[in-house]
């Protein structure tokens, strides 16, 4: 198989990363990410999978695109760009707000996916006690501007902070998005809520987090797994939001145990 380059272009106008060969591993970000963000998971992966991991509309390699201001647009957007790769079935995996997009991919596609991954993530956008409400975020956007609000809320996915070794690629990323993204992208979590089909998300899954997580607390994570048919339950210790980069080694034997089987 030919080499690819690091980013691409679908006919959709969504950049995406892809890498390997094999059954495809979709991976997707969430709130200020990027596919970059998953450079690990794409090298540790490729050499069994078909991995491919989007920038969603309106962040990173896709900032040029009109932002979604609804989780049904960006999963429509995802699907869209697997239909353009000719990618029919697939093993998805979504972290954090890209969690609440594979949900309702999941719900609306049941039949294309063969495994599912839900981490750092819950059933519900507003997300009960978070570390702070998604009102006073959308007001810091505003305030504070873009990057200063994803080195503020970065912060908060590392148990060590802006010192920790991923916060750099996290701020980066953030920073790329325009205000009408950030904004969009909050307004499209707190107007979703997936607990009702969650009866309906009979696939495999697992339900994967780390204990220090601030955004997505312990009740959050105890509904999704108890309120899916099919759901193993998987806590990293010692790591907060942004698990894959505090702990990828840990992360990524959790992925693979679960994929292989």
């Amino acid at each position: 198989m030919a080499a690819r380059p690091d980013a691409l272009t679908a006919q959709s106008g969504l950049s995406y990363r892809r890498k390997g060969r094999g059954t495809p591993l979709v991976l997707v970000h969430g709130y200020l990410g990027g596919a970059a963000q998953w450079q690990a998971e794409i090298a540790r992966f490729a050499d069994r999978f078909d991995v491919i991991a989007p920038d969603l509309p309106g962040f990173a390699g896709s900032a040029d695109l009109p932002p979604a201001d609804r989780i049904a647009q960006f999963a429509a957007a995802v699907v869209a760009l697997l239909d353009d790769l000719g990618v029919d079935r697939f093993t998805l995996l979504g972290h954090s707000m890209g969690g609440m997009i594979v949900q309702d991919i999941a719900a609306t596609h049941p039949d294309r996916i063969t495994r599912l991954v839900l981490y750092g993530t819950g059933p519900l956008g507003l997300m009960p006690d978070r570390f702070e409400p998604l009102e006073t975020s959308r007001e810091r956007v505003r305030c504070d501007g873009v990057a200063q609000t994803i080195r503020r809320i970065g912060a908060t996915w590392f148990r060590e902070g802006a010192a920790a070794q991923g916060f750099g690629i996290v701020a980066e990323l953030g920073a790329q998005a325009s205000e009408a993204a950030a904004l969009a992208g909050l307004d499209a979590m707190s107007h979703w809520d997936g607990r009702g089909a969650l009866v309906r998300l009979t696939m495999p899954t697992l339900v994967l987090w780390g204990d220090g997580d601030r955004s997505y607390r312990w009740p959050q994570v105890e509904a999704l797994w108890q309120g899916l048919p099919d759901a193993a339950l998987a806590v990293m210790p010692r790591t907060a939001h942004a698990a894959h980069l505090e702990k990828p080694a840990l992360f990524h034997a959790l992925i693979e145990d679960f994929v292989a089987a």
